[in-house]
């Protein structure tokens, strides 16, 4: 199932892409993809319910605006270098073990929403990341149980400011967190639909030239790694969301560097999740 949130910027509704894609409203059975609709058994009672009311429900048209497939989740949670060849392009050494930051949740975007450049930035970058979905709350779970957890995945682009996460002292979350930094979606695929999540292509295109080519078999932690190891430090909570890092291809990994201006096009796809594309306009 595909799960999509539909309209105006923090005034969205949930929605569902049926299996012919069409896109309908939901929202007479729950208000929002939350916290509250996870923890509580949400995608299998929705998949009964859409399938007795689907031919009840509004279609949402096409040039209706898409937010991001998850109403605010309580945290973000990033993954950085988990692919060894961008460890290397960005000049750091290859982890021992995931390296964790957070990303604030008001960063958070639409999948078609314009990413906007900081006044006073020169380096701002692009990052394709498999990001997923918890299903439930947990704390220090082992790997082997780590599926249960799962709700499903969509696409992020961990946009970064390379001056403010490198240069500038104090921690990486600082460069990842300005306001339309994380574009999500199109929408969240759920669990049952994708086979192996570390077997899966990603890949970004910058005005329409690949920057970035890769498949999620180079992680250096799989998901149920990441996921493990993350819940050993916090609980995770339903609705919350692990990026788990970006490929080689990136701007600060350009001969010499390269890195988004105004009006830059960013286009962005990882197998099954769909594609997301996004517009910088400089602030």
């Amino acid at each position: 199932m595909k799960l999509i949130r539909f309209g105006n910027f923090n005034q969205e509704k949930p929605g569902v892409i049926l299996s012919d894609g069409v896109k309908i409203d939901v929202s007479n059975f729950i208000d929002d993809y939350n916290e509250f609709f996870f923890e509580n058994n949400g995608i299998k009672k929705l998949k009964d319910w859409v399938s007795k009311n689907k031919k009840n429900c509004p279609k949402v048209g096409d040039k209706i605006r898409l937010g991001a497939p998850i109403c605010r989740p309580s945290k973000m949670v990033c993954i950085g270098l988990n692919y060894k060849k961008h460890a290397i392009e960005s000049g750091m050494g290859i982890p021992e073990e995931p390296v964790i930051f957070f990303k604030s949740t008001t960063a958070i975007v639409g999948p078609y929403d314009n990413v906007i450049i900081p006044n006073d930035s020169k380096k701002t970058d692009w990052e394709v990341e498999l990001a997923i979905v918890i299903k439930k709350k947990c704390f220090n779970i082992t790997k082997s149980e780590s599926d249960e957890f799962i709700a499903g995945y969509l696409i992020h682009n961990d946009i970064s400011e390379r001056s403010y996460q490198l240069e500038r002292g104090g921690q990486w979350v600082k460069g990842k967190s300005y306001d339309s930094f994380a574009p999500l979606g199109p929408y969240l695929v759920t669990k049952d639909e994708i086979k192996d999540p570390n077997k899966l292509k990603l890949w970004l295109k910058l005005n329409n030239i690949t920057m970035q080519n890769s498949s999620t078999k180079d992680f250096i932690f799989d998901i149920n790694e990441v996921i493990s190891y993350v819940s050993r430090f916090m609980t995770l909570l339903p609705g919350d969301i692990i990026s788990t890092g970006t490929p080689s291809g990136v701007g600060l990994g350009q001969t010499p560097p390269l890195y988004l201006k105004n009006n830059d096009i960013m286009e962005l796809g990882i197998e099954g999740l769909g594609i997301s594309r996004q517009i910088c306009k400089k602030k």
